[in-house]
């Protein structure tokens, strides 16, 4: 049910990039503010309405604020669809934004509290294939009904899925059983965060993983984009291209990523470091070559094995966030990873490859979308040095804990 949930969460949210086309057109939206929907307008309040929400997940239930969540967030998705402006838009997804804040951290701090340590980076890289199934279904249904009918259909149906979802939600899934706090010793953010942030394994994952989030926000956001512009793939077309690399690429990525740092990482912790940074090394020449390539089945190939490589982070480096604090701690531990990773990550790295394309649209006309992704390919290599650095304090700053429930 976490799945599914998160699977509607990545629909919701990156349905945007296969409707920029017929977006752009109807209301006359540049790449750089196209950039700004993608990515400020949803980020900003998701990232810093995580904290507090987080707070109250840890203090009350974290199912219950799961399920609001989803239906903040459906019901905002829906009014994309009736949007009239840009600013009309930017105001529903900054709805979308705010709703999705509540779903992801307390998930993670849910999933802590169901598996042990030696099983934790597997269970959340299942969790996290929401982000290539919900990604994958969202271009391939946005396309298909932009296509056929109309792209406000798309936002429509997709926000209605998630309210019809959330009764069902509530009804399966449990909060584990935990011990009866007090107030005066529930968890308290400041004293989490300062705990927290005095952690250099913190901030080397967390800087890590927002350089690898810049590349893959913005290089998702934009591929629909790049395919049509320089590939002349249609809308349909598009959308089974990108369905498929997700599909098959992501989905493998992420199994794969969980159980190996789970293996290896059981004889020393700074593997759930170094297994994305060798990760992110073999993936940047594959996309490279990939983004350079005219033949669009040669680049299906080359983008399809770096998306496999590139997903391999999110359950080494999310269960190595969850053994920063005590398990009490884990909603408000991942929130705080969240508000950066997110920020200057989905925040900034639409939104700078779209203002880049754009500053360099004079120049390079209709590759200029090429070219701005094959700039960004860096942060790949700045993910991997803060990652390889990472390995050694996480050793020292893991948090044993009691048995699994």
């Amino acid at each position: 049910m976490l799945l599914a949930v998160y699977i509607l969460n990545f629909v919701d949210r990156q349905i945007l990039s296969i409707l920029a086309g017929p977006i752009q057109a109807e209301l006359g939206i540049d790449d750089a503010r196209m950039g700004l929907l993608g990515g400020i307008a949803f980020a900003l309040l998701y990232s810093l309405m995580a904290v507090p929400l987080a707070l109250i997940a840890d203090r009350t239930s974290r199912t219950w604020v799961i399920t609001g969540a989803l239906v903040v967030w459906s019901a905002f998705t829906a009014l994309c669809g009736m949007a009239g402006s840009f600013w009309t838009l930017f105001a529903a997804r900054v709805g979308v934004g705010v709703g999705e804040a509540g779903g992801v951290a307390p998930s993670y701090a849910l999933i802590g509290d169901y598996f042990p340590s030696e099983k934790r980076a597997s269970a959340l890289s299942i969790y996290t294939l929401g982000i290539p199934i919900g990604s994958a279904l969202g271009v391939m249904a946005g396309g298909y009904i932009a296509a056929n009918i109309d792209w406000r259909i798309a936002f429509f149906a997709v926000g209605a899925a998630g309210v019809l979802l959330a009764p069902l939600f509530r009804l399966l899934v449990k909060d584990v059983p935990r011990p009866v706090i007090a107030s005066a010793d529930a968890p308290r953010l400041g004293p989490v965060a300062r705990k927290v942030l005095a952690k250099s394994s913190f901030w080397l994952l967390t800087f890590g993983a927002t350089a690898s989030s810049m590349l893959g926000y913005g290089v998702g956001f934009w591929l629909p984009s790049l395919l049509q512009r320089s590939y002349g793939l249609d809308l349909v077309g598009t959308s089974q291209f990108i369905g498929a690399i997700l599909l098959l690429g992501g989905v493998t990525g992420m199994i794969v990523g969980g159980r190996v740092a789970d293996r290896v990482g059981q004889a020393d912790r700074a593997w759930y470091a170094w297994v994305p940074a060798i990760a992110f090394v073999a993936a940047a020449p594959l996309f490279i070559a990939g983004i350079l390539n005219d033949n669009v089945w040669i680049a299906f190939v080359l983008f399809l094995i770096p998306q496999a490589f590139s997903y391999v982070w999110l359950g080494p480096v999310l269960s190595a966030i969850q053994h920063l604090v005590p398990p009490a701690e884990r909603s408000m531990a991942s929130s705080l990873f969240l508000l950066i990773n997110n920020l200057i990550g989905l925040g900034g790295g639409i939104y700078a490859l779209g203002a880049l394309s754009t500053a360099l649209t004079p120049v390079y006309g209709e590759a200029a979308l090429r070219m701005s992704m094959l700039f960004a390919m860096s942060l790949f290599g700045v993910a991997a040095l803060f990652l390889a650095f990472a390995g050694p304090f996480l050793r020292r700053d893991w948090v044993d804990e009691p048995a699994a429930h």
